[in-house]
């Protein structure tokens, strides 16, 4: 596998920055005159599957989906881990509407991150852990009861291929607490588009979509064996994949 002409790379990107642009100043003016669900296809819908579309046109990234029949009728919690930023195009396409944890400040930045304030995301302050949990709860409660999917990745930044970081119980936390399952996925997006530097390779992604999960209660000890259930499935998965050794060296937190 090597790595793609760089001018293919730098093409890829110029188109991405580009319709960012246009499309978040677009949604600027238009979308905040829209319902909740409708402004969400506006603004982030359609422009991530143009942004996955995109990346398989230009740079050869194609996606294989094993298990969509296991995704449930209504919304819940999302758990995945996170290796680049292929998959948080994919997932905010695939399942509409969703919110997500962000750090606070992206909601400065011009024009995008104005649009990004639009989708109700959870915005959190990263220095100070104890109230990014209680915002992730009361925030995805709330969320998860007008029907929103919410995305977590529990790893709580990008991981290198090859690794998995620890899972925090926030997701299923939050899951338990909403009497709402946890669905599963797992990918190996960071073997072709790696959580550092501009080098792509072109390939097939597998996403795969695990059987929901549910908590037996809403105590502890409940959240803390829902969040092992989750995060044996997905080192499980990724070892499947060919994605992570036959042995972890981390468990969840």
């Amino acid at each position: 596998m090597s790595k793609l002409p760089a001018f293919r790379v730098a093409l890829f990107y110029f188109l991405l920055g580009t319709s960012a642009f246009l499309w978040c100043t677009l949604s600027f003016f238009f979308a905040p005159f829209m319902s909740f669900p409708r402004r969400y296809r506006f603004i982030n819908g359609y422009w991530c599957r143009f942004a996955i579309w995109l990346a398989g046109a230009v740079l050869g990234l194609k996606v294989r989906i094993r298990g969509a029949e296991n995704v449930p009728a209504q919304p819940c919690v999302i758990v995945s881990n996170h290796q680049s930023t292929w998959e948080t195009f994919f997932l905010s396409a695939y399942f509409q509407p969703m919110s997500q944890v962000l750090k606070k400040e992206l909601l400065y930045v011009p024009f995008f991150g104005w649009a990004m304030a639009m989708l109700r995301p959870i915005a959190i302050d990263r220095d100070n852990p104890k109230e990014a949990l209680k915002r992730v709860a009361s925030e995805g409660n709330k969320l998860l009861k007008d029907g929103v999917w919410v995305l977590i990745f529990p790893e709580g930044t990008r991981v290198p291929y090859g690794q998995i970081g620890k899972f925090t119980r926030s997701g299923a936390a939050l899951a338990a607490h909403a009497n709402l399952p946890v669905l599963p996925i797992a990918h190996n997006a960071g073997k072709f588009w790696p959580r550092k530097g501009w080098g792509k390779y072109a390939g097939t992604i597998d996403v795969v979509i695990g059987a929901p999960l549910y908590a037996a209660g809403t105590g502890p000890r409940d959240v803390a064996n829902l969040n092992d259930q989750v995060f044996a499935w997905n080192e499980g998965t990724q070892q499947a994949l060919g994605a992570l050794p036959q042995a972890a060296e981390t468990h969840p937190a």
